[in-house]
């Protein structure tokens, strides 16, 4: 199974022209130009016509993203298989209606098509070009960031993408201070984590791996004062994770490991002699998580799942620390 990536550089990528006669959110069509807004993206700047009324969300988050900007997507891709709506726990109860269920890796075009969207979301995704200009032959597109493949695409850069293209850029602002608020008290109530390090990895039915500076995961911690394990980073390529064999266990030692299991039970991990044998899992400073839901949160990193993350997750970490 594949570890996904899913954070990345938090950059200047986003441009909101907005066109006579918008509110404070932006969001009136411009007779003259017929130019809704522009977003900037990898692929260039993209105009939207009007204002999205058929929105079709295919990136990790991005139906969350919408929904928490008030925006419900007649479409939307389930990356982890939550089932229902396609939405974790800190985000149900969003829709109104149902939304039709689209592929996540190679998404169903014809069914994209049958749903008639005036705007596809697909700002966390792979940055394929392929998939990209198949997309836009639809509907109006907004694609990764610059610097954006391979989902290295931050909660707080998809906020503003997202918030640019449906027209609720303050809406978005409100969004991510209010985050960021959140993040700096959890800060603040947690001084221990400062320059600790941590290892955030995964195992699935194919082994072990560990994830890499770029992704949301590794972005969550270094925000609450943690240091990514340097002997990964040392490792790391153009991936989100690098592969870590049974006998380089011991790269996994920090001063917190975190571990998901993906596809796989957690005791495939825990129970593992090798695996128990990694110092940081031997004094006991280890979270191995047993709850898909908390791993779930941590692993979205969206701009709804970042505050449960905060809120059930972080005192994981505390109590491993202790």
């Amino acid at each position: 199974m594949r570890f996904l990536r899913t954070t990345g550089l938090v950059g200047s990528a986003v441009l909101l022209v907005a066109v006579a006669g918008c509110g404070a959110d932006g969001g009136k069509d411009d007779a003259a130009g017929g130019t809704f807004a522009k977003v900037s993206t990898k692929f260039g700047e993209i105009s939207i016509p009007a204002e999205p009324k058929r929105v079709v969300a295919l990136g990790w988050g991005d139906a969350e993203t919408a929904l928490a900007l008030g925006v419900e997507p007649v479409g939307v891709s389930d990356w982890l298989a939550f089932g229902g709506d396609g939405l974790g726990p800190w985000a149900t109860t969003r829709y109104q209606q149902a939304p039709e269920k689209i592929g996540t890796l190679e998404p169903e075009f014809e069914k994209i098509a049958a749903l008639k969207p005036d705007l596809i979301l697909d700002t966390k995704s792979s940055g394929d070009q392929t998939r990209y200009d198949t997309l836009k032959g639809i509907a109006p597109t907004i694609g990764v960031p610059a610097g954006g493949d391979a989902y290295k695409v931050s909660w707080e850069k998809q906020t503003e993408l997202v918030a640019a293209a449906l027209g609720r850029v303050d809406q978005g602002k409100q969004l991510i201070a209010a985050t960021k608020d959140k993040f700096a008290k959890t800060i603040a109530a947690h001084p221990e984590f400062a320059g600790k390090t941590v290892t955030l990895g995964s195992r699935t039915s194919d082994g072990y791996g560990a994830y890499v500076g770029g992704t949301g995961r590794v972005d969550f911690v270094q925000r609450l004062g943690f240091t990514n394990n340097p002997r990964v980073e040392a490792k790391a390529t153009d991936g989100f994770s690098i592969k870590i064999s049974q006998e380089q266990l011991d790269l996994l030692d920090a001063d917190l490991t975190v571990m998901a299991p993906i596809g796989v039970d957690a005791s495939t991990i825990s129970d593992d002699p090798l695996f128990k044998a990694v110092p940081s899992v031997k004094a006991g400073r280890v979270v191995v998580f047993t709850d898909k839901t908390l791993s779930s949160a941590f692993a979205t990193d969206s701009i709804l799942s970042i505050g449960y993350a905060l809120d059930k997750v972080v005192p994981l970490f505390a109590a491993a620390l202790r």
